[in-house]
C-alpha cells in the first residue's frame, strides 16, 4: 500500500507541500515546450530555408511524436525505474535535445566566409533533427508521469484536494504556454551573432533550455518531500501476457458444455492471481471508454495549429496582419482557460451540486464534447458570413494591389519585404482606345457588351489574371496613344494591413508611398510619367472584407470551455480509476487518444474536402454530436471503482486463497498417494491368489 513508502510531507491549507514543486516543474516544462514550438515553423523556413508544405509536415509529425512518446515513459515510469526516476533521467534527455536546438540555430558556428549564412546547412539540419528526437522522447516521456506523481502525493481520503491539483496542474501547463508564445517570438526578433547579426533562433531555443534546466532543478529540490511509488516490475508485459492467455483459454472453452464466467478475463484465474485480473480489469473498462475521446481532440486540434481550418478561417477576416493573428490565436485559448479553471472549480460545479445534480465526471466529459460540437457549429454560422462578403480572388484570399506602368520603360517595384520588376507591356489590340462609344465581346464563350461613354478620351486595358479574362475602363489618362506609352498590369500577390511600396525607373528615380490595405480589398495604381506621389491614381476595386476577427470569441470561448470541461476532467478520471501499479499507463492511454486526433486532422480529416468551408464545420460537428452520444451511453453503463480498496480486497483474500490452494494440493496429494497404495494393496492380494 501506499502507506508503506508514503513520507509524511506538511500541509499548506490541506495540501502537501511537494506538490507545489511539481506545480512550478510542470509549469518551467510547458513554457520550454510551447515556448521553442512557437518559432519552430519559423525556423524551418527562415533558418533551414524549407519549403512551407514540408515545414508544416514536419512540425506536425514532431507534434504527433510527443504524443506517442508517452507510452514509452508510462513502461519505464511503472515497470522499471519508477516515476521520480524516469521524470530525472528523461528531463536531463529533454533539457539536452533542447540545447542541441539552441546550438543547432547558430549560423556562426559554419559561417566561414561571415556572411551571415550557413555554409553547412546539412550539419544545422542534422543538429535539429537529433535535438527534436531528444525532445520528443523528454516531453513525452515525463508527460504521464509527472500528472500520476502529482496524484500520489495525495492520501485516500483526500480525493478533493486532489482534484483540486489536477485543475491547478492544468492552469500550470496553459500559463507556461501563455507567456513562452508572447516571449519566444520576441526574442526571436532581436539581432545577434559574433559576425553578422542575424534574426536570434539561439536565443529563442536558449531561454527554453533554461527553463527546462531550471524545471529539472526545482524537481529536484523537492525530492526528500515526494511519495514515491515503486514500480512493480515489467506490469505492461503482465498485463498483456494476462490478456493473452484469458482470451486463449476462452477460445479453447468455448463450447457451452463449459460453465460461463462472470467477466472473460476470469479464465486467467487458472494461470494468474486475482488481484491482477481485477486490476487488467480496472484498465480495460478505462480504454474502452477511451476509444470515441479522439474525435474530440481532431476538433480541438482545429482553433491554433498553424495551417488548420480555424487559423485559415481568420486569413480571411478583417482584423490585425496575418503574423499578429496567429500568434493571438495562439494565445487566446491560454487566457481563455486560465480564466474559465478557476470559475468551473469555484463558481459552475458546486453550483451545480447544491442543486443536487449528480454532475459525475463522465457526464462532465460528455458536456465538454458537446460544447466543442457547438463551437464549430459557432464557426460555421461565422464562415456563412465570411462566404456573403469575401472577394473571389483568382490567385489570393487577402488582398490585392494592381499595378499598370504608364511609363516608357521598365520599373522596379518594393512591396514590404519583396522586391519585383514591372516590364512595360507592348500596345497592341489588348490596348484600346477610342473617342466614340462602341460595343465589343471580352469573352466569346460567354459575350458581354461594354459600351463606353461619351465625352473625354477613355482607355480600355484588358489583360489576363490567372485563368480569367479581366477588364477595366478607365478615364483620362492625360496620355495619348500615338505618345507610345506602354501600359502593364502587375499583381503584387497577398498583401493585408499597411503596405509600403517603392517604385524605382532605369533612372535611379524612386518614387515611395504607403497605403492601408483592408483585408480582402482591390486596389488599382496608375503609374504616370509624372512619377509623383500624388500623381499616382488609386482605384478601389473591392471594398475590403467587413467580418471582423472578433466575431472568432464566441466559437473560442466555447471550444475552451469544452476543453476545460473535458481534458481537466479526463485527468483526474484517468488518475482516480487507475490501479496503483498503473496510473503512469492510464495516463499515457489518455494522451495517446490526443495522438490519435492528430493523426486524424493529419489523414483522415484532410480527405473530407468539401466545396464549402461552412459544410465542413457541420461535418464535423455532426460527428462530435454523434460520438457524444455514443460515449454517453458508454458512461451510463460504467461503473465507478475505487481502486485502493479492491486491491485491499484482494490483498486480504490472498493469504486464504493460497491457504486454500495449499489444502487442495494436499488433498490430491493425499488422495494420490491412497490411490496408490490401494493399487498396491489389490496387486498383493492377486498375487497371493495366484500363489494359492
Amino acid at each position: 500500500g501506499k502507506d508503506e513508502f508514503k513520507r509524511k510531507s506538511a500541509t499548506v491549507c490541506g495540501f502537501p507541500i511537494s506538490i507545489f514543486f511539481i506545480v512550478v516543474n510542470e509549469f518551467c516544462e510547458r513554457f520550454s515546450y510551447y515556448g521553442m514550438k512557437a518559432v519552430l515553423v519559423l525556423y524551418f523556413k527562415y533558418f533551414l530555408n524549407w519549403e512551407d508544405d514540408f515545414a508544416i509536415t514536419i512540425y506536425h509529425t514532431f507534434v504527433a511524436l510527443c504524443y506517442l512518446t508517452p507510452i514509452l515513459g508510462a513502461i519505464i515510469a511503472d515497470s522499471w525505474l519508477g516515476k521520480f526516476k524516469t521524470i530525472i533521467y528523461l528531463s536531463i534527455v529533454y533539457a539536452v535535445g533542447q540545447v542541441v536546438m539552441a546550438v543547432s540555430a547558430i549560423h556562426d558556428i559554419t559561417d566561414t566566409n561571415k556572411d551571415g549564412v550557413p555554409d553547412s546547412m546539412t550539419f544545422h539540419v542534422a543538429l535539429s533533427m537529433v535535438g527534436l528526437i531528444l525532445i520528443a522522447l523528454g516531453t513525452g516521456g515525463i508527460k504521464p508521469c509527472v500528472a500520476a506523481f502529482g496524484g500520489d502525493q495525495f492520501d485516500e481520503d483526500q480525493e478533493k484536494q486532489r482534484g483540486t491539483f489536477f485543475s491547478i496542474f492544468y492552469l500550470s501547463i496553459n500559463a507556461g504556454s501563455l507567456l513562452s508564445t508572447i516571449i519566444t517570438p520576441i526574442l526571436r526578433a532581436q539581432k545577434c551573432g559574433i559576425h553578422s547579426k542575424q534574426q536570434c533562433y539561439p536565443l529563442a531555443f536558449g531561454v527554453p533550455a533554461a527553463l527546462m534546466v531550471v524545471a529539472l532543478i526545482v524537481f529536484i529540490v523537492g525530492s526528500g518531500m515526494y511519495t514515491k511509488v515503486p514500480p512493480a516490475g515489467n506490469i505492461l508485459v503482465k498485463v498483456c501476457k494476462c490478456v493473452g492467455f484469458a482470451v486463449s483459454n476462452r477460445f479453447k472453452h468455448r463450447s457451452s458444455t463449459f460453465p460461463k464466467r462472470a467477466h472473460w478475463m476470469d479464465w486467467a484465474e487458472e494461470k494468474y492471481d486475482k488481484l491482477l485480473i481485477a486490476q487488467v480489469k480496472m484498465v480495460l473498462k478505462v480504454l474502452f471508454l477511451y476509444l470515441p475521446l479522439p474525435m474530440f481532440w481532431t476538433l480541438f486540434d482545429q482553433k491554433n495549429i498553424p495551417g488548420s481550418r480555424w487559423t485559415l478561417q481568420a486569413t480571411t477576416m478583417n482584423g490585425p496582419h496575418l503574423s499578429h493573428s496567429l500568434s493571438s490565436h495562439q494565445t487566446v485559448n491560454p487566457i481563455l482557460i486560465l480564466v474559465l479553471v478557476p470559475i468551473m472549480d469555484s463558481i459552475v460545479y458546486p453550483l451545480i451540486s447544491k442543486c443536487k445534480l449528480n454532475f459525475t465526471p463522465l457526464r462532465r466529459m460528455t458536456v465538454g464534447m458537446f460544447f466543442a460540437a457547438v463551437a464549430f457549429v459557432a464557426a460555421a454560422l461565422v464562415q456563412l458570413q465570411i462566404d456573403n462578403t469575401l472577394p473571389k480572388f483568382s490567385s489570393s484570399t487577402e488582398s490585392q494591389a494592381k499595378f499598370i506602368n504608364m511609363v516608357d520603360g521598365t520599373l522596379h517595384i518594393t512591396a514590404g519585404p519583396e522586391k519585383f520588376t514591372l516590364d512595360p507591356f507592348t500596345a497592341t489590340q489588348d490596348y484600346l482606345t477610342f473617342d466614340e462609344p462602341f460595343e465589343m465581346s471580352v469573352n466569346a464563350s460567354r459575350p458581354e457588351s461594354i459600351t463606353l461613354p461619351h465625352g473625354n478620351r477613355t482607355t480600355l486595358v484588358i489583360a489576363r489574371e490567372g485563368f480569367q479574362l479581366g477588364y477595366r475602363i478607365f478615364q483620362d489618362f492625360n496620355t495619348k496613344p500615338d505618345q507610345g506609352y506602354n501600359t502593364s498590369l502587375f499583381l503584387t500577390g497577398s498583401c493585408f494591413g499597411r503596405i509600403s511600396f517603392t517604385i524605382e525607373n532605369l533612372l535611379g528615380n524612386q518614387c515611395s508611398f504607403s497605403r492601408k490595405l483592408g483585408f480582402g480589398s482591390s486596389f488599382t495604381y496608375f503609374i504616370p510619367s509624372t512619377f509623383c506621389d500624388q500623381h499616382i491614381r488609386e482605384v478601389e476595386d473591392i471594398k475590403p472584407n467587413s467580418i471582423h476577427m472578433a466575431w472568432q470569441i464566441p466559437q473560442y470561448f466555447l471550444m475552451t470551455t469544452g476543453e476545460v470541461v473535458f481534458s481537466v476532467t479526463g485527468l483526474e478520471f484517468s488518475y482516480s480509476q487507475a490501479p496503483s501499479n498503473m496510473k503512469s499507463v492510464l495516463q499515457a492511454g489518455w494522451l495517446l487518444t490526443v495522438a490519435v486526433g492528430n493523426i486524424i486532422v493529419l489523414i483522415v480529416a484532410e480527405a473530407a474536402q468539401l466545396p464549402d468551408k461552412w459544410a465542413e464545420y457541420i461535418l464535423f460537428a455532426s460527428l462530435l454530436v454523434l460520438v457524444c452520444i455514443i460515449f454517453a451511453v458508454m458512461a451510463m453503463f460504467y461503473t465507478y471503482t475505487d481502486p485502493a480498496k479492491i486491491e485491499a480486497q484482494f490483498l486480504n483474500m490472498e493469504p486464504e486463497d493460497k491457504e486454500k490452494k495449499n489444502m487442495e494440493k494436499d488433498k490430491k496429494g493425499m488422495a494420490d498417494e491412497s490411490g496408490k497404495s490401494s493399487d498396491f494393496s489389490s496387486d498383493e492380494e492377486k498375487t497371493k491368489q495366484s500363489k494359492l
